[in-house]
């Protein structure tokens, strides 16, 4: 791994607040402490345009896999969206050249052309509007990938106190969660936290907390069998397999700062379970982090922020926080990679 990695950075929807973020990142003062070479992902043309619609400029190159960009510019492999949008009004004809841009970016990470991958936000209803099945970003790079289970998970907090939230359910409906909560399933999710945190966050022995799926993880049953059932086997195949693994926990104390601390990472059941606690935490400066793929990927802990997008003066204003968090953690993240090697 170079001293220096070189990262993938897709735009993301392109009528969104992406473009407009890009654009910040590329005028970010350097980071001596982080060097890194960045890619970013999308259509040229669009990114001047939406520099220029802020009051930045940026100097933007086309990508060269043998040669750098030069000092001062950012390099841009080029993705012609298929109607130059307007900002905050997202077009389904544009679908497929988001597509286009995760596939190519993910396809070079899988490649090692890349050291990581960070996405800016993408519009869901956009591709479901163009007639594609599309759940996130977390989804599609498993299958296209062919990795057969990947873990979403949130890192934000503080550097004295970090938070970690990892998902043993994605984007399901909550009516679907219970059953989608399985013995072996939640016992592949633990061995993919514990080795991701060993491998790409240098967490020499990683202390894992779970939580339970009811109100007080079922109390003792009365609140539902979950956790008799399924989790505390899971957690104890867990242990057996070495694991520093503990629960199931309620949530309700788990996330209680002086409980969390305990723990490298928390797993919660779904989605709305964890997220909104390391959101209240961290909005901003959160990072979404896909544990289990071939390659590191590192996203934003926002969307597409359309209302934003739409008029200058507030695009203006957008704050790229957990843009920046995203690419500094992915550099980060590499150098771990990179001596693990």
């Amino acid at each position: 791994m170079s001293a220096e990695p070189t990262l993938a950075i897709t735009c993301g929807e392109p009528a969104g607040i992406g473009p407009e973020l890009l654009a910040m990142l590329a005028l970010r003062p350097h980071d001596a402490s982080r060097p890194a070479r960045l890619v970013f992902v999308g259509d040229r043309a669009l990114l001047v345009a939406r520099s220029r619609r802020i009051g930045l400029a940026p100097r933007y190159v086309d990508y060269d896999r043998n040669s750098p960009a030069p000092h001062g510019s950012i390099a841009v492999w080029n993705h012609p969206v298929a109607t130059m949008p307007e900002p905050g009004h997202p077009q389904s004809t544009n679908a497929r050249s988001v597509l286009a841009q995760l596939g190519d970016a993910c396809d070079a990470c899988a490649a090692h052309e890349f050291a990581a991958l960070v996405t800016a936000p993408v519009q869901k209803s956009a591709i479901a509007d163009a007639g594609i099945a599309f759940s996130g970003h977390t989804e599609f790079f498993a299958a296209r990938t062919a990795t057969s289970r990947v873990v979403m998970m949130l890192a934000g907090g503080t550097s004295e106190a970090p938070l970690r939230v990892a998902l043993a359910t994605t984007h399901l409906a909550l009516k679907d969660v219970p059953a989608s909560i399985t013995r072996a399933g939640l016992a592949e999710v633990l061995d993919i936290v514990a080795r991701e945190l060993r491998a790409k966050f240098g967490i020499a022995a990683p202390r894992i907390a779970v939580c339970g799926l009811n109100p007080h993880a079922g109390e003792g049953g009365h609140l539902g069998r979950e956790e008799i059932d399924v989790i505390a086997p899971a957690v104890a195949d867990a242990r057996a397999r070495g694991h520093d693994v503990t629960g199931p926990i309620p949530a309700d104390t788990v996330f209680v700062p002086r409980i969390a601390a305990r723990f490298d990472a928390i797993v919660a059941m779904y989605h709305d379970q964890g997220l909104p606690v390391l959101k209240a935490a961290s909005f901003g400066g959160g990072v979404n982090v896909t544990l289990g793929l071939p390659f590191i990927r590192t996203s934003v802990d926002h969307g597409t922020a359309l209302d934003l997008a739409r008029d200058p003066a507030t695009a203006r204003e957008a704050d790229p926080g957990s843009l920046f968090a995203a690419v500094d953690l992915a550099i980060d993240l590499a150098r771990v990679a990179g001596r693990a090697t």
